[in-house]
C-alpha cells in the first residue's frame, strides 16, 4: 500500500480514506493542519488506486477483494504492517466514508472515533431490505429514461468511456470535479422523499444519468458554457495533473470494482449478518452545502443520526463547498475535525 504521512510517529493516529475518483492526494490540504495539532496522519491509496499494488486489474476478476469486509481488512492489515494497534479516528470521504463506517462498526477496539464526509451511513442492510432491486427498471421508465450512476459504473464499458473520453482524460476529470463542486451554480441539493424513480431523477446528471449517455458525455454536456478555469480556486492545474497522470496509468477499473461489489445483491447478502448493529464510538458527519452526496441515499442521514450511531456528535454543513469538501474548504474541515477529535 502506498500512503502519505504527516506528523510525528508516536502521536495519536488518524487514518484518512479517499473516495472515487480520488487518491490519498485528496487529503493533502488537511493533513498538515491535523499533524500540527499533535496527530500522526496517514492517508493510503486504497485498493485499486494510485501506487498501491497487488490488486488484479480488469473487469473479469473476482469481486471478493472489493467487498466491504475486504476493504476494512485492507486497513487493518495496513495498520498492522505499521505496528499500529489503535487509531484516534478513521475519517472517510465519498466511498471512503462507508469503509470508515464499517471499520468503526466492526472493530471499535481499533477505530476509536469515526468521521464521515459527504456520504452518510444508514447502517447495515435490514434482513427485510429489498428497496433497490427494481431501481434500474423504474429509472428506465422515467421520461426521458434514466440510469443510476452506480449501476453505470458497474458496467464493463464505464472504464474505457472515461479513460478514452472524447474531450481527453484531463478535461473529463476537470469537468467531473467542477460539476460536483460548489462552482456549478445548478447544484441546489435538498432532501428526497424516498427511493422512488421520480424523486431520484431530481438529482443532476452526474448521479442520475440519461440512459443513452456515458459519464464523459454527461459532464461534457453539462459543462457547456462553464468556465473551467474557475476550478483553480480549489484545484490547481498541477493538482489536476496528478489525478490525470495516475488514472491514465492505472485506469479506473480498480475503483469501479468497488461499485460492482456494492450494487450486487449477491455480493451484499452476507452484510445482512450485521443487521441491527450500530456504531458505538463517537461519530460525526461533514458535507458541503452544495453537495448532493448527503441526499443521494434518501433517509440515510436521518438513519445515521437517529439509529445507526449511538454517540453522534454533529451533522455539519460547510458553506461554499460541494462534494470535494476537504479540498474545497480544507480550513473549515480541519477545524471541524479538530473540534470533534478534542471534544
Amino acid at each position: 500500500m502506498h500512503y502519505l504521512a504527516a506528523g510525528d510517529l508516536g502521536r495519536p493516529v488518524l487514518l484518512l480514506l479517499h473516495g472515487f475518483p480520488e487518491l490519498a492526494f485528496s487529503w493533502r490540504k488537511v493533513m498538515p493542519a491535523l499533524a500540527e495539532q499533535g496527530f500522526y496522519v496517514l492517508a493510503p491509496d486504497q485498493r485499486g488506486y494510485g501506487h498501491t499494488t497487488g490488486w488484479q486489474d480488469g473487469y473479469d476478476v473476482s469481486l471478493e477483494p472489493y467487498r466491504m469486509p475486504s476493504l476494512v481488512l485492507d486497513q487493518l492489515a495496513f495498520l498492522t504492517a505499521l505496528e499500529i494497534t489503535q487509531v484516534a479516528a478513521v475519517i472517510g470521504h465519498d466511498f471512503g466514508s462507508p469503509v470508515a463506517a464499517w471499520s468503526a462498526l466492526l472493530r471499535p477496539d481499533v477505530f476509536s472515533r469515526v468521521a464521515l464526509l459527504s456520504a452518510p451511513f444508514a447502517g447495515p442492510p435490514s434482513l427485510r431490505s429489498n428497496s433497490k432491486v427494481n431501481l434500474e427498471g423504474a429509472l428506465a421508465a422515467v421520461t426521458p429514461p434514466r440510469k443510476h450512476y452506480q449501476w453505470y459504473y458497474s458496467t464493463e464499458p464505464a472504464n474505457q468511456d472515461m479513460l478514452a473520453a472524447s474531450q481527453g482524460l484531463k478535461t473529463f476529470l476537470a469537468q467531473y470535479y467542477y460539476l460536483k463542486s460548489a462552482l456549478w451554480s445548478v447544484n441546489a441539493p435538498h432532501e428526497l422523499k424516498g427511493w422512488e424513480a421520480l424523486e431520484l431523477a431530481k438529482m443532476p446528471g452526474y448521479y442520475i444519468m440519461p440512459q443513452a449517455s456515458d459519464m464523459a458525455e454527461v459532464v461534457a454536456r453539462d459543462c457547456v458554457g462553464e468556465d473551467l478555469a474557475r476550478l483553480d480556486q480549489w484545484l490547481s492545474d498541477l493538482a489536476l495533473e496528478v489525478y490525470a497522470d495516475e488514472f491514465a496509468r492505472t485506469g479506473f477499473q480498480g475503483g469501479l470494482n468497488w461499485y460492482r461489489a456494492s450494487t450486487s445483491a449477491a455480493q451484499n447478502q452476507y452484510l445482512k449478518l450485521h443487521s441491527g448493529m450500530k456504531i458505538s464510538v463517537p461519530a460525526t458527519f461533514i458535507a458541503g452545502d452544495k453537495d448532493w452526496g448527503r441526499f443521494q441515499s434518501p433517509g440515510a442521514q436521518q438513519a445515521m443520526m437517529q439509529r445507526t450511531c449511538t454517540d453522534f456528535r454533529g451533522n455539519h454543513v460547510v458553506a461554499d463547498a460541494g462534494h470535494w469538501v476537504q479540498q474545497e474548504q480544507p480550513e473549515a474541515v480541519a477545524a471541524l475535525l479538530l473540534d470533534f477529535l478534542n471534544g
